[in-house]
């Protein structure tokens, strides 16, 4: 099996996929207008449960339109995470706002404990707005993400963005179908608790509309406003009124009928995460856990390893694709001069962790053919 090509992680289109496309090129209805955009919106706020969704063209793109209708402005700040994809802290200087950097937890989330801490010793709060010490600035927001299918600690991210009156953005691009079995969010889906949520149906996640994303919250203006602005800002139909500008982010029909046949798949996919993972664990490739209290979609898996680059090339050579953490986003040059507040942790697993194969096409034996490279190197 030396030769194998085993990816990281792509699209499984085994289900009503071609038909459903196929059913949108006949009708001509291929861009940003026809009944599929609809149905995918439909049932993806049907799921989360949450009372509507607006798709639009990527995880990117919604988190950016979710950023403008929340209401943050130039000048601000927003709080995020090092430990994430750099597509969830870009929009944030898209619209003019300046991001502030925190460390993550064992979870790969935010650590909540250094964000309040943060909040309480880092900033002034007068009773309605929050002012950091460092900068002068307000800050409005908080960006959380879900990495890897994990849920961060929604109730004290909650919690601390209330006492200071700030917004949550839950950017859930890797977590749909992640949700709570326990606690004050019991029953909630990644990317519903906080004001707004965002995923990404990249085709590397879960499910794939080959690029996409959706916006949902339970605040339905929200996701109207986000829709408006996706759509060119028109105000009117026919006679192209625009009264401020707006955005070209749409997703297209052939796209939706992709997203619409995935859905349909999403909990099959997530039983084969599971098993995958548990069949790693078992094989004495002992993953990060994910935490108890949840339901997670297993998206990615993650392996700690002191040889992170050596084993990643001694997968290579054995056909095996795999991949670091992301380059920590604070470390980056757009965002060196940036405010960073104690991050260690995120260091420490910037070092040691990395990503190893797991499509819902994955067999068992692929499994077993990772888990032994895997083991043969570190031995």
């Amino acid at each position: 099996m030396a030769d194998v090509k085993i990816p990281l992680s792509v699209p499984n289109l085994t289900g009503r996929e071609l038909e459903y496309v196929t059913s949108a090129v006949r009708a001509e209805w291929v861009s940003t207008a026809g009944p599929y955009i609809a149905d995918f919106e439909r049932t993806v706020a049907k799921y989360v449960k949450v009372p509507t969704a607006a798709a639009c063209q990527s995880g990117t793109a919604g988190l950016h339109l979710a950023l403008m209708a929340l209401g943050v402005q130039a000048g601000e700040e927003v709080i995020v995470p090092t430990v994430t994809f750099i597509a969830a802290v870009n929009p944030v200087h898209y619209i003019g706002a300046e991001p502030v950097f925190m460390d993550c937890d064992d979870s790969l989330t935010i650590d909540v404990n250094k964000l309040r801490k943060f909040c309480k010793e880092e900033c002034l709060f007068d009773g309605e707005t929050l002012i950091n010490k460092t900068s002068g600035r307000k800050i409005s927001s908080i960006i959380v993400v879900h990495v890897f299918g994990n849920l961060a600690d929604m109730e004290n991210v909650m919690e601390i963005a209330n006492t200071y009156h700030l917004k949550v953005l839950e950017d859930a691009t890797e977590a749909l179908g992640s949700y709570y079995l326990s606690g004050k969010y019991k029953g909630y889906y990644a990317g519903t608790i906080g004001d707004m949520g965002v995923y990404s149906f990249n085709g590397n996640k879960i499910i794939t509309t080959g690029g996409g994303g959706m916006i949902v919250s339970h605040q339905e203006e929200l996701v109207e406003r986000s829709r408006f602005l996706s759509t060119q800002a028109k105000k009117d139909l026919l006679y192209f009124v625009h009264e401020e500008i707006g955005y070209n982010y749409r997703m297209t029909n052939l796209q939706a009928a992709l997203g619409l046949a995935q859905m349909e798949q999403l909990e099959a996919f997530i039983k084969v995460k599971k098993k995958n993972y548990d069949a790693y664990c078992s094989s004495g490739v002992q993953l990060l856990p994910f935490k108890e209290e949840i339901r997670s979609n297993y998206w990615f898996y993650s392996y700690l390893t002191k040889k992170r680059d050596g084993l990643i090339g001694f997968l290579n050579d054995n056909g095996i694709q795999s991949r670091p953490i992301w380059m920590l986003i604070h470390t980056l040059k757009p965002y060196r001069n940036n405010q960073a507040y104690q991050i260690e942790k995120a260091l420490w697993y910037y070092d040691r962790v990395v990503n190893i194969p797991c499509s819902t096409s994955l067999t068992e034996e692929e499994v077993a053919y990772v888990s032994k490279a895997i083991k043969d190197y570190e031995a």
